[in-house]
């Protein structure tokens, strides 16, 4: 990988007009992969996610590169690799900026090096401000932060505790004017207590890649369109169209389908052994992006 890495100095012609108006902009990147034109939203999680933000990232990130948008995220575990995963397996580009060299063995985690491979193998890009060579550091990733936020168009926060990384994130995204988004979560959770206060101080309230879409001025209707991915009756389509903006129990895919009950529960395990939804327990039912 490290022989095809390149350096782009603040003061070059090609050095991305994105990352010039910043604050603190980076004074040299490395890159591998090139920047478009195009529009990109980031996404970013802890890394300690529960189901909930698993499925949650997973949905979002579907939808919105269904809909042509580009991923940028952080490539670190948790919600970072959920979304880069979603785009790579729908083929997508997608954009992940590291706190460390772009080099094979500076990469971490290390268990995202066939990831990063993959990123590149569909059209993305890796970017970074460090050089090959340097392995992650305290303020690293922190740092690259400004980055992420600064390549997109809005920051949408999927899972995030009160002193999260992501939040420094969306600090960087007030900073810049960006636009920020916060997925709610269960008011017991750890986990969504850096969303929720988010939200207090003016994040818009995110529940679906919808209203990302409809936040940043894209038509989400025309967008996300009728799109299921695959062949299959009227009806599975049916239960399979109501699963898209997350997960729901059976009571209420038989009140959004309008499928009689013993439809829906004769097609729930087809669906299921088509690998088109999982059964999360409960009579609980999402769909099968990971």
């Amino acid at each position: 990988m490290e022989e095809a890495i390149e350096t782009l100095k603040l003061s070059d012609l090609d050095f991305p007009a994105e990352l010039k108006t910043i604050p603190q902009p980076p004074k040299v990147i490395y890159t591998r992969g090139r920047l478009k034109k195009e529009t990109r939203v980031a996404i970013v999680g802890t890394r300690l996610c529960s189901d909930y933000g698993k499925l949650v990232a997973a949905n979002i990130a579907q939808e919105l590169v269904e809909a042509g948008i580009v991923i940028v995220s952080g490539l670190t575990p948790g919600i970072d690799t959920i979304a880069h995963k979603t785009a790579v397996e729908n083929k997508a580009r997608t954009i992940a900026v590291l706190g460390t060299g772009l080099d094979k063995r500076s990469i971490y985690p290390q268990t995202n090096v066939v990831l990063a491979e993959n990123i590149l193998e569909n059209d993305g890009l890796l970017i970074s401000e460090y050089p090959p060579g340097m392995h992650g550091a305290r303020y690293s990733f922190p740092q690259r932060n400004r980055i992420i936020a600064g390549l997109s168009l809005a920051v949408v926060v999927i899972e995030a505790k009160e002193k999260s990384g992501s939040l420094i994130t969306a600090g960087w995204a007030l900073k810049q004017g960006k636009l920020i988004f916060a997925v709610p979560g269960s008011v017991y959770s750890a986990n969504s207590q850096g969303c929720h206060q988010l939200i207090k101080k003016g994040a818009i309230l995110a529940r679906n890649a919808k209203d990302i879409l409809d936040g940043i001025g894209i038509d989400s209707q025309q967008s996300l369109g009728i799109k299921t991915g695959f062949e299959g009756s009227e009806e599975e389509i049916l239960i399979f169209k109501s699963l898209r903006e997350g997960a729901l129990d059976v009571d209420k895919i038989i009140l959004t389908t309008g499928l009689p009950a013993k439809k829906v529960l004769s097609l729930l395990p087809i669906l299921e052994i088509k690998g088109k939804i999982r059964d999360l327990g409960e009579n609980i039912y999402a769909l099968n992006h990971c």
